[in-house]
């Protein structure tokens, strides 16, 4: 394709439109998004269709019980101009119609929805095992049904068959990843998506390790998934964790160099409780706004009304069920390593919102906002397009400045124009079919330079594939995928001429007859945020509260005492016992003493040597039997081998009034960063007085100086709260150590270090 080609026959289309000042406003969100349209949206999964609308599609659930429905609603699916605000859309599946296939019992759970070849692939996971497949024409079906393309005799994956996510490789290599309680996977799916192929790759492993979700930026693949539990109330640990690696079927590691498939607790913490109303952060996917800014799309449980009253489930069966919103927050790339908000954790009040309106742009679904000499035509997917008549473009008549980010969805061999001064002076980023490649023009005064890269074999330029390109200054970045969701097929970074101007109009390019073009959009280019928010340290130490062990300290007392515990070189040595502090079965020893009043970290350094399957030894914040914060060393069991892993176990026990019938002692737990021979431990206590709460946050550490700081538990800071002869009647909890569960190890406790917090009573973030 030459110049001279083209432009000799192009037609200059000065065309678009501007969005109003009100749309370009800054806009906010609170979360849940999800508010006002249903109750609860577990599970998400979010693509934005070819007719540039947003598709949310969630777990079978209760969606409208507070309308007076009793019953759930199969794979409901949403729709959003916005990301923020969310329209019903219908049910990927009706009750009374569901496949033969599924055995009597079974619920639909965790869908996954990705574009490819034409068709819109959605998978779910069974509750009872398997994954099936679907394909539709348009994101709201209707639907083919392939069955299933995993069951769990022919997963060959020591895991739970659920929990699926497809991921499409620069190579055009389709993947299927899917893994729960305990191990992830990974296996080669067919050109269409639609059969597996090859070997199973082990890629993680963690206790409760699961929903798995896989991008491609900057030249890594990243793996976020969640562990701990996804579903129990106000005891609902989840958090979602990230690995990295440089291909898609690993090793991925962590920040610290931990891979995956070690058997402790990871770090890489993305996303965790952060003592607001919202815990249990989890199962997420990402959408990437106009602006190119990712956002974080998953689900969180309201800590003050966390559970439904019973309901009947999609198999019949009568349910408890946790409330699990739909939600969404920033998420930056600090370091080359995902978070959301820094740091911050899930937002619980007015943020700034995705950029969704476009400075200039069009869907072309109707002639407002773009005339153009090319025609439009329809589908039923991307509604109204536009179809070049000949070799010409079609350009906005407002330019944009950078820094900017443009993107349409094109094909039949269109380009996408990225800067247009003239016929002369233009950037353009074709889809170029003759060559088969990614080709960025730059023209400066009528002499053009391409700089291209190959696109996958099998590349078909007869279905939609969105170009999205960043400028900032001379910095361009051109990438092309399916569905915008971080599985780029090509990138093409290039470096522009200095006499590129900086302004310039944009719109869809066509070297013949028959290009298409759709979406297109301008919007100011995302900043990102380069700095984490700061982790906590400690104050002052407290000497009062702390012990060396270097000898008898009476500040110390048992509760239940054992004669089986020694101080020996300055550290507590003590041997594990068959005993439990678990919901009403309290029969294991506990070592405690006083905290100081107001806010405080307590820290201790902890040798433990288990081996087997629920050793465990480490610290706690002890209110009474039934109601305490404890940060462990555990030993447990990998489930689906003969393996333990070892975890850094953060739990809580308290009440669990919402839960019907209400629970009167649950206990629950978040796992934290890794846990090894000598592991560091922090809990870091708030009274939140405004709230009545109790807040606890947790760090790891495995040298002592760099430290994973997890989430944050709360429990109702109630001095009225009756129990035995053991509770603080006036509210306070006492430091404590804990070696319980299985005998045949010992901890060896090398010091109790209290501080006081820093910054006096701040809150745990």
């Amino acid at each position: 394709m030459k110049l001279r080609t083209w432009t000799a026959v192009a037609t200059l289309l000065l065309a678009g439109f501007a969005a109003p000042a009100e749309a370009r406003a800054t806009a906010t969100y609170t979360n849940p998004v999800s508010a006002g349209t249903v109750d609860t949206f577990p599970d998400p999964a979010v693509i934005r269709g070819n007719d540039g609308t947003w598709y949310a599609y969630g777990t079978t659930n209760p969606i409208f019980n507070s309308a007076g429905e009793t019953g759930e609603h199969i794979l409901p699916i949403l729709s959003s101009p916005d990301l923020v605000h969310w329209t019903y859309r219908g049910d990927v599946i009706e009750i009374g119609a569901t496949p033969s296939y599924w055995a009597a019992s079974t619920r639909a759970w965790a869908p996954d929805i990705r574009y490819l070849g034409g068709a819109y692939l959605l998978t779910y996971a069974l509750s009872n095992g398997g994954i099936a497949l679907l394909t539709g024409v348009t994101p709201l079906g209707p639907w083919t049904d392939h069955g299933l393309i995993m069951t769990p005799a022919d997963s060959g994956c020591p895991s739970g068959t659920i929990d699926q996510a497809l991921f499409t490789d620069t190579d055009g290599t389709n993947y299927l990843y899917w893994g729960s309680y305990d191990t992830l996977c990974v296996q080669q799916l067919s050109a269409d998506g639609r059969q597996r192929v090859g070997e199973v790759t082990q890629v993680g492993r963690g206790r409760r390790a699961e929903g798995s979700f896989v991008v491609h930026r900057d030249g890594f693949y990243y793996l976020f998934f969640s562990d701990a539990g996804c579903c129990d109330g106000a005891f609902s640990g989840y958090t979602v964790k990230v690995g990295r690696s440089t291909s898609p079927r690993g090793p991925f590691l962590t920040p610290s160099g931990l891979d995956l498939m070690a058997t402790t607790s990871k770090d890489g913490i993305v996303l965790t409780a952060n003592g607001n109303r919202w815990i249990g952060p989890g199962h997420n996917a990402i959408a990437t706004d106009l602006a190119g800014q990712d956002w974080l799309v998953y689900h969180a449980i309201p800590s003050g009304d966390p559970d439904f009253p019973k309901v009947t489930g999609a198999n019949g069966a009568t349910l408890n069920l946790t409330k699990r919103p739909l939600m969404i927050d920033r998420l930056d790339w600090i370091d080359g390593w995902p978070v959301v908000r820094a740091g911050a954790g899930p937002s619980d009040t007015a943020q700034t919102a995705p950029v969704t309106t476009p400075t200039v742009g069009s869907t072309f679904d109707s002639p407002a906002g773009w005339s153009s000499s090319w025609p439009t035509a329809t589908d039923p997917d991307s509604g109204g397009f536009l179809r070049a008549p000949s070799a010409s473009v079609s350009v906005s008549d407002q330019a944009v400045a950078s820094p900017v980010r443009v993107e349409a969805a094109l094909r039949d061999g269109a380009g996408l124009v990225v800067n247009w001064t003239d016929a002369r002076n233009n950037v353009v980023a074709w889809l170029d079919r003759a060559t088969n490649a990614l080709d960025v023009a730059v023209t400066v005064r009528g002499r053009r330079s391409d700089q291209t890269v190959r696109l996958p074999a099998d590349f078909d330029h007869g279905v939609w594939h969105v170009v999205a390109a960043g400028r900032r200054g001379r910095n361009l970045t051109v990438e092309v995928s399916a569905d915008r969701l971080h599985d780029a097929v090509a990138t093409l970074a290039v470096t522009l001429p200095a006499s590129v101007p900086t302004t310039g109009r944009i719109g869809a390019a066509a070297s013949a007859a028959g290009a298409a073009a759709d979406t297109i959009s301008a919007a100011p280019l995302s900043t990102p945020v380069t700095r984490r928010v700061a982790d906590p340290s400690p104050g002052e130490l407290l000497p009062a509260y702390s012990d060396e062990f270097t000898g008898a300290d009476p500040a110390w007392s048992w509760i239940r005492p054992r004669n089986d515990t020694t101080l020996s070189d300055g550290s507590l040595v003590w041997p594990t016992q068959a005993a439990e502090l678990y919901t009403t079965t309290n029969t294991a020893s506990v070592l405690v003493r006083d905290a100081p009043p107001g806010d405080f970290t307590v820290e201790s350094k902890l040798t433990f040597d288990g081996t087997r399957g629920n050793q465990q030894a480490g610290l706690l914040l002890y209110r009474d039997d039934d109601r305490w914060f404890k940060l462990a060393h555990a030993v447990l069991p990998l489930s689906g081998t003969s393996l333990v892993t070892h975890q850094t176990e953060f739990g809580k026990e308290g009440e669990r009034p919402t839960y019907d019938p209400p629970i009167a002692v649950a206990n629950a737990p978040m796992f934290g960063g890794p846990a090894a021979a000598t592991t560091w431990l922090r809990l870091r206590y708030h009274l939140d007085e405004a709230n009545g709460e109790d807040e606890v946050r947790a760090a790891t550490s495995v040298d002592g100086v760099h430290w994973t700081w997890g989430g944050v538990w709360t429990l109702p800071h109630d001095e009225t709260y009756r129990k035995d002869e053991t509770y603080r009647k006036d509210g306070t909890y006492r430091i404590g150590l804990v070696s319980m569960n299985a005998t045949g190890a010992t901890a060896v406790v090398d010091y109790v270090r209290t501080y006081a917090n820093s910054g006096g009573s701040a809150a745990c973030f």
